[in-house]
């Protein structure tokens, strides 16, 4: 059974799981965003299939267009946020020795979880 978790932004579905990587579907509801963030232990890889994304990083906007990418290496400060009035929805392929949840250092949230 794939893992489903529903988030005050939207949410993400995990399609695929190895020791080494991760495969999320992500859906952000138009005007949300996640979490400034960064990760100890994992680098990502999203791919946009849906909508327009805007990706702070490490302080930088980038607006990564539906069918393009942007690699997120391990440590860069990161957020996604959806600008359309349509869903974002991209892949993200997680790769790293640990893909846990809890790797993840908030340092700014619109929903009070820093």
């Amino acid at each position: 059974m794939r893992e489903f978790d529903q988030r005050p932004w939207g949410s993400y579905t995990v399609l695929e799981e190895g020791r080494t990587f991760k495969v999320k579907r992500i859906e952000v509801l138009p005007g949300k965003r996640l979490s400034y963030q960064k990760h100890a232990q994992r680098a990502e890889h999203w791919f946009v299939v849906e909508g327009t994304a805007k990706v702070t990083l490490d302080g930088r906007e980038v607006t990564v267009n539906n069918g393009e990418a942007i690699d997120i290496p391990i440590g860069s400060a990161h957020r996604v946020e959806n600008p359309g009035d349509e869903d974002l929805i991209f892949i993200e392929v997680q790769r790293g020795d640990y893909l846990g949840e809890d790797d993840i250092v908030r340092l700014e949230d619109d929903f009070g979880r820093t």
